[in-house]
């Protein structure tokens, strides 16, 4: 069932980069976080109330409290879609699948701890990291480069699930608050932003430099 969920998120990666509508986007980046979140639950470890806490605390933040700040900041915004990003749509979907490949080859040759979470994750995991890099880096939506943050996230809360058992509750949980606030900043950011230039367009920041 692990291999399952890992598998789709993976797949949810070429439909993050196949989009153009922001907010498909940020519903899909939500769900792809609910799925991660449910991992651990999954992966034949013993259930604890540590464990719980920290599935429930991260499906809630993930699937529940970021894309709501993203969505509200969406909804300020005049443009509803990503047009005409440096890095086209069919390009992407390219390097994704590239990127892909290259993580389940270098995955496959990883030795991997018997008993930590999926064979699937190292690869879920590095693929997971290029989307959110490729997002942050080649789209030109304040909005869709914060979605691509926490798309980011996902794919380091995947490598963790790979100590899921050794790592302490307070690290994890922090890592988790610093993702939150990390959002909470941009939402800020992108809300001066869209009262300046009324606009969520992030090459309007040339124009500061250029004045």
């Amino acid at each position: 069932m692990t291999d399952l969920l890992l598998a789709l998120v993976m797949l949810i990666n070429f439909r993050l980069l196949g989009s153009g509508r922001i907010r498909v986007i940020i519903h899909t980046a939500a769900f792809q976080g609910v799925l991660i979140s449910a991992v651990p639950l999954l992966s034949g470890h013993a259930l604890s109330v540590r464990l719980v806490l920290l599935t429930v605390g991260a499906g809630l933040a993930k699937g529940l409290l970021i894309p709501h700040l993203l969505l509200r900041a969406f909804a300020n915004d005049r443009v509803k879609r990503e047009v005409e990003p440096p890095i086209g749509y069919v390009t992407s979907l390219v390097l994704c699948a590239a990127a892909t490949g290259l993580a389940l080859l270098v995955g496959r040759n990883l030795p991997i701890a018997e008993g930590h979470a999926s064979v699937v994750a190292v690869p879920a995991s590095l693929a997971s990291l290029f989307t959110g890099l490729l997002l942050l880096m080649t789209r030109t939506r304040a909005i869709t480069q914060a979605t691509g943050y926490l798309v980011l996230e996902n794919g380091i809360t995947i490598f963790g699930l790979l100590m899921v058992v050794d790592v302490p509750f307070f690290v994890e949980s922090s890592v988790l608050l610093d993702l939150v606030a990390g959002v909470f900043v941009m939402v800020i950011v992108m809300g001066h932003l869209n009262r300046t230039f009324t606009s969520l367009d992030t090459r309007q920041l040339n124009r500061l430099k250029e004045e």
